[in-house]
């Protein structure tokens, strides 16, 4: 390779570097600030009101009850909050007993493991408990008594969830990101389908399956995302207007669980299908725009998981709704005229599909398959 062509493929990889950094940055900027706050407030804290030399473990305890991690949930913070207070107080506790050094340390250190595993199976909390004992044991003693240090980590460790509650992080932003993606993959899938049907192309198909499979990753996230989210807008003041969202979307996510495995299923018919050519010309020429209309309803389904406001998100469910049942009204084989038992089949995997897209956009199960015409 060329001089010129190791510096272009070097610009673009420092210009990606640069823009996945900035957004980053920018989306970590709330949890920067809530850091800082719980850290230096806590340090003010337990040296102004508590009179304690240099509380650096109050700051430290904040700090990390508060740090990076996929989710600032109250259960995380209070588990290394209570995992940084015990540690803290145990060392503190064995350092008055035993004294210091390379041998204390080490006992402390051990004991403070053994005595995390026995209470929690948490690694984080297993990992802080040994982490903060064992610097007790090893910095200078505290000017200010035997346990000034246990009380400047709880300062530290109270504080970093009083901030938590009192200060959230949007409890919609990952579920609602995370199901956003499930359906615009979703949708994406099923206008590759069409294209499939409409150009008679078998490996189309498979594209368009080994797309839909890789939509699990949302599927084994989304309910851990839906639980945290839930917790928080429980406990947080400012979180609890959200409450109702979640509950409604969190209820609905195993229809949209049954549409993606469902999708996957037609994916991988549809491929079979094409590849023994077992569809018609007239056949495929009504399925390729049926299959267009499902994606845009699914698209339709995404846009109302983004929307920040209830009249929005009505506002696209019913969209969706409608799109979803004007395809479902014309999913009889001999309708469309899809023949042969491969044909057939194909478009009978369609329905519990639609039907399951519909209950996720809020039909009743009665309401959902009302629209399907009965077969002969």
């Amino acid at each position: 390779m060329s001089q010129a062509g190791i510096a272009q493929r070097a610009w673009k990889f420092l210009s990606q570097r640069n823009r996945s950094g900035l957004v980053r940055t920018r989306n970590s900027l709330p949890r920067i600030s809530r850091m800082t706050l719980g850290a230096i407030g806590a340090f003010w804290i337990a040296s102004a009101i508590w009179g304690h030399t240099d509380p650096i473990f109050a700051a430290t305890s904040a700090l990390v009850s508060l740090g990076f991690g996929s989710a600032t949930t109250t259960r995380r913070t209070a588990e290394v909050a209570l995992g940084c207070t015990l540690g803290v107080a145990l060392g503190d506790m064995l350092m008055h007993w035993w004294g210091q050094g390379i041998w204390q340390a080490a006992a402390v250190m051990s004991l403070s493991l053994v005595v995390a595993r026995y209470l929690d199976s948490g690694a984080i909390f297993s990992t802080q408990l040994g982490m903060q004992s064992a610097l007790v044991v090893l910095l200078p003693i505290s000017a200010d008594g035997p346990f000034a240090r246990s009380i400047d980590a709880m300062t530290g460790s109270l504080l970093a969830l009083l901030i938590v509650i009192l200060w959230p992080s949007d409890p919609r932003r990952t579920p609602v990101g995370g199901l956003s993606d499930l359906l615009k993959e979703l949708s994406e899938v099923m206008i590759e389908c069409s294209w499939a049907v409409r150009d008679d192309d078998h490996r189309a198909a498979f594209h368009a399956l080994i797309k839909a499979r890789a939509t699990q990753r949302h599927l084994d996230s989304l309910p851990g995302a839906f639980r945290t989210a839930r917790e928080v807008a429980t406990l947080s003041p400012t979180g609890r207007r959200h409450r109702h969202e979640l509950s409604r979307l969190s209820s609905r996510f195993e229809h949209f669980d049954r549409a993606t495995r469902n999708c996957r299923v037609f994916a991988r018919r549809l491929a079979s299908v094409l590849s023994n050519s077992a569809l018609t010309e007239q056949g495929a020429q009504s399925l390729a725009p049926l299959l267009r209309d499902v994606s845009e309803a699914v698209n339709t389904m995404a846009h109302s998981v983004r929307e920040p406001t209830v009249a929005g998100q009505r506002k696209f469910e019913k969209a969706a709704r409608h799109q979803l049942e004007a395809v479902a009204a014309q999913l009889d084989p001999r309708e469309l005229g899809v023949e042969g038992l491969q044909g057939e089949g194909l478009v009978l995997l369609l329905r519990p599909m639609v039907v399951d897209l519909l209950q996720a956009a809020g039909r009743d199960h009665e309401e959902a398959v009302g629209p399907l015409p009965r077969l002969s």
